[in-house]
Order: structure tokens, then C-alpha cells, then sequence
């Protein structure tokens, strides 16, 4: 699969730009060299290629290895997209792949895809030995791999899936000082109360004190007005709300 690595690669680097390319990388603030593709077009380079190759499980997992073996963002952002792609391959078997790929993107924009679409699909699909997976990943040192336990419950929430897991796992990361873990909790909170407004209340009324604002604001964007102002009155006097 090597050789058609670097064929996409050669396909994506043509329809790249330099200003693009410094642009994401400063952004970004990443160690990886950038072509400068846009993503729609990356992931239309994708799909033409998919369809040509006809993958099977071991051919996707060596296709992915092939793409991210260079430290280029598109090549690796290509290989999330083929995992995109094909979810019914996929099984807790392939936990440790996705796990080294988590713990080498060092950036949302690469972790995200993966824990949204690829882990929180196998959560859906095979949750026992997924969720248990989880569990140690969300007592893990890495905070991307913290933030995917997390963020691997969006796409079951978004269609109605229980909390529970989730709010397990954010429990023992309300104290966290990391950003991007305080951002993960609000995210998934905020969307869940887009359909479950009173159950995130409920959530959050006991622990509101030990939240960082940026969870809670988050997080209580689509609740009622009076509860996002019992909420927000409780986090400013570091008091819970119940």
C-alpha cells in the first residue's frame, strides 16, 4: 500500500497551496508539514480512491498504516477518512491501532475525527469491550486520549444514547486544567442539552462548583433560561446549584 500512499500524496500536494499550507500550520501550531489541501477535496481524493481499491479489513488497516507512516498532515488526515469510510470493518480488535493513532495526532483536528466517527461508532457497535477500553483511557496521562473517552459518546448522545458513560468519565476530569478536556466535557454537554435539557441540568447542578467556566458555558447553552441562570449564579460563587 505504500505506492498508493504516495500516489494520493502526489494528488493532494497538486491541489495544495504554500499559503494554505503556513496558514494550517500556524494555526494548528503542529509539528507536521502541511500541503495545503482543503479538506473537501482531500476527502474527495479519498472517496475516487476508495472505490478504486475495493478494501477489505487487512488492506484498510494497511492502507492507514502506509498513510501515516510520514508526518504529513493530509496523509494522515486521508488515512481517518478510509476509517471513515468503512466502520463495519472496524471491531474492538482494532483498539490498539486507533489508540496509537489517537496518541501520535497531537492535534483536534486529527483527534476529533477519530473519536467521534471511529471510536464512537465502535462504542455503538461492540460497547462492551469498547466502553472498558474507555474507562482506561480516561485515566490515561495523554489528554487527547482523555479527550477522546470523552468524545467517543458525541455520536450515541446525538441520537438519543444515555448519559451515563459519559458522565462517569467527565466526573473525574471536572478538576482538569487542560483546555481541550474542559472544552470536550462542555461540548458533549451542550449537545446533549439540545434534546435533553433538564437530564444536563440534573447533571450539573451538584458538581457546577468544580466545573471550569468554559465547561459550563458551554455546557448550558440550550437549557431553559432560568436554569442557565441558576447555573452560571452557582459557578460564580463556586457553590452547587442542588
Amino acid at each position: 500500500m505504500d505506492d498508493v500512499a504516495d500516489r494520493l500524496e502526489g494528488a493532494l500536494r497538486a491541489a495544495g497551496t504554500r499559503h494554505r499550507a503556513e496558514g494550517e500550520k500556524a494555526y494548528l501550531h503542529s509539528d507536521l508539514e502541511f500541503t495545503g489541501t482543503l479538506v473537501s477535496v482531500t476527502r474527495a481524493e479519498v472517496k475516487r480512491l476508495d472505490i478504486e481499491l475495493g478494501l477489505d479489513h487487512g488492506r484498510l488497516v494497511a492502507l492507514v498504516g502506509a498513510l501515516w507512516s510520514k508526518p504529513l498532515f493530509e496523509r494522515r488526515l486521508a488515512a481517518i477518512m478510509f476509517l471513515q469510510r468503512h466502520p463495519r470493518l472496524l471491531s474492538a480488535a482494532d483498539l490498539p491501532q486507533i489508540e496509537r493513532l489517537v496518541r501520535e495526532s497531537r492535534t483536534w483536528a486529527l483527534v476529533d475525527y477519530l473519536a467521534v466517527d471511529v471510536l464512537g461508532r465502535l462504542v455503538i457497535a461492540d460497547p462492551e469491550p469498547t466502553n472498558a477500553a474507555m474507562e482506561r483511557w480516561a485515566a490515561d496521562e495523554d489528554f487527547w486520549v482523555r479527550r477522546s473517552s470523552l468524545l467517543c459518546e458525541l455520536r450515541g448522545i446525538r441520537t438519543g444514547g444515555p448519559l451515563d458513560r459519559f458522565g462517569t468519565r467527565a466526573d473525574l476530569m471536572l478538576g482538569e486544567r487542560e483546555f481541550f478536556v474542559r472544552k470536550a466535557i462542555g461540548w458533549v454537554l451542550r449537545e446533549a442539552g439540545k434534546r435533553r435539557p433538564r437530564e444536563v441540568a440534573t447533571w450539573l447542578e451538584p458538581r457546577v462548583h468544580r466545573a471550569s467556566g468554559v465547561t459550563v458555558r458551554e455546557a448550558v447553552k440550550y437549557l431553559s433560561k432560568a436554569d442557565r441562570e441558576r447555573l452560571m449564579a452557582a459557578y460564580r460563587e463556586r457553590r452547587p446549584a442542588s
